[in-house]
């Protein structure tokens, strides 16, 4: 696999940036900033969703035009790319853009060719929050479990559906041969099932006359396009669909990082709507859970979202993807407070790494002690980083992570028990505790160029001052009280 295609999902645009997608984007990076490593080239996506009735009804509420909405909050989301230190080719799509509206209708066309758009009426009962049909079976007391707080609305019109009922068997197959298409198995295991119980058509346009904001259906302008259908189509707007071909092939398919909330969505509609259009399906779906905080949902009412760029601002860009990527399970869902995170940061950064940094370098610089360190290529191709490689290839970012801090509590062990720090002081055991500290710098070496995918400004630090032999002028991580 010489190039590779990663995207996240593109966010809706109705709030500002959470916790939520920050854990998205940054196991996307981490993916991403990896296989930069492994020297391979990488395509790495995200951007903004940007229609449908919930951006309607907001930008009208607020008595502003929604292109001017959806321009500040995409600017938002654009901006966690600095916030979070994110991969510095990051590619950015919005679905309000031309070449991506344009290529949402040319994916219509294609879908209505093959005989998979037609038209009725209908009535379903629709979450707003969801943007989805809700069958009464997905409903707990009428209310739609990922969002209690709005009201079930009945909408009873006349749409254009897509034919997702063709799709069981070719889905059915796809999932048969490729055993890791969804990651991970559970939510395999889930959608295959969903799959199996049979699947029905989806509305996926609205009339302009009651909601005009959205791409214009090409066959018909008095429709617009359903978000789903235009927003899916980002994946491969954004890589020169279908303008350019040669770009296209050159990184399609697609790995794709998304919410449990976009199960359905990613491995099941979007497949099949692929298949219609005469595209090969994506490569792979990675599935994570969700942030809870406190043990509930976060939601404003609550008082409990936890806003990324304040934490950054406060504890720093590595510090919350530390706790992103091994504090928060990859796959289930996760607890976050600031107590915790506090907790971490301090135990495992302050206390920990960079504790641990200062400690070595001290040393060294003290007793002028050079080290020959390994090139970051010995250091990522030794046999005894493999466990660490494989863990990141299965997006198992958290015991990676793991990994790293073993190899920590090592270092720290090992300077304890054989104190070269009494050693370097006794001219009869100096050249001892020379080689002590060698080896000790050695594997502080390697354990800073194993963190450079996921804390890479904090490695860098590490490399730098490692190569000169020098002190940190500041601790990496000042201790919070």
């Amino acid at each position: 696999m010489k190039n590779i295609y990663i995207t996240t999902t593109l966010p809706y645009v109705n709030s500002d940036p959470h916790i939520g997608f920050a854990l998205e984007i940054v196991q996307a990076d981490v993916f991403a900033r990896y296989n930069k490593l492994m020297g391979r080239e990488v395509f790495f996506n995200t951007g903004t969703d940007e229609h449908g009735v919930k951006i309607f009804r907001k930008a009208e509420s607020l008595g502003i035009d929604p292109q001017k909405y959806v321009d500040e909050y995409a600017e938002k989301f654009r901006n966690l790319q600095g916030a979070l230190n994110l991969y510095q080719e990051l590619h950015f799509i919005r679905t309000s853009e031309p070449r991506h509206k344009k290529a949402a209708q040319e994916f219509w066309k294609r879908c209505e060719a093959k005989g998979d758009i037609y038209k009725k009426n209908y009535k379903i009962k629709y979450c707003v929050g969801c943007e989805l049909e809700k069958t009464d079976s997905e409903l707990v007391d009428g209310k739609c479990p990922i969002h209690p707080n709005l009201t079930i609305e009945i909408i009873e019109e006349e749409n254009y559906f897509f034919r997702f009922s063709n799709y069981q068997k070719p889905l059915l197959k796809l999932y048969k041969e490729r055993p890791d298409f969804v990651v991970p198995d559970f939510r395999f295991n889930e959608i295959k099932a969903f799959v199996e119980r049979g699947l029905e058509d989806f509305s996926i346009s609205r009339l302009k006359t009651k909601m005009p904001w959205g791409v214009e259906v090409p066959i018909d302008p008095t429709h617009v396009m359903y978000v789903w259908f235009d927003a899916l189509v980002s994946y491969i707007s954004t890589i020169g669909w279908p303008e350019n071909d040669d770009e296209f092939k050159k990184w399609w398919p697609v790995i794709q990082f998304a919410g449990k909330d976009n199960l359905r969505q990613q491995s099941a509609m979007w497949q099949s709507m692929l298949m219609s259009a005469g595209i090969e399906p994506s490569r792979q779906i990675v599935i994570h859970g969700f942030i809870n905080s406190g043990g509930q949902k976060m939601s404003k009412s609550l008082g409990n979202v936890i806003d990324p760029y304040a934490v950054v601002n406060e504890y720093g860009t590595d510090a919350l993807r530390y706790y992103l990527l091994r504090e928060v399970h990859p796959f289930e869902d996760s607890d976050f407070t600031m107590e915790k995170f506090k907790e971490a940061y301090n135990a495992n950064l302050a206390n920990g790494l960079g504790n641990l940094v200062s400690r070595v370098l001290k040393l060294t610089t003290l007793y002028d002690i050079r080290v020959e360190l390994k090139s970051a290529s010995e250091v990522w191709n030794d046999s005894s980083v493999k466990p660490f490689r494989d863990f990141i290839e299965n997006y198992e970012q958290n015991k990676a992570m793991d990994f790293i801090w073993q190899r920590i509590a090592a270092v720290d062990r090992s300077i304890q028990e054989t104190e070269p720090f009494k050693k370097l002081k006794d001219p009869l055991k100096k050249d001892e505790g020379v080689k002590i500290m060698t080896g000790i710098v050695s594997e502080l070496w390697c354990i800073a160029v194993l963190l450079e995918p996921a804390i890479p400004q904090t490695s860098k630090i590490i490399q730098q001052l490692l190569k000169e032999n020098k002190m940190p002028e500041k601790p990496l991580f000042m201790r919070k009280d």
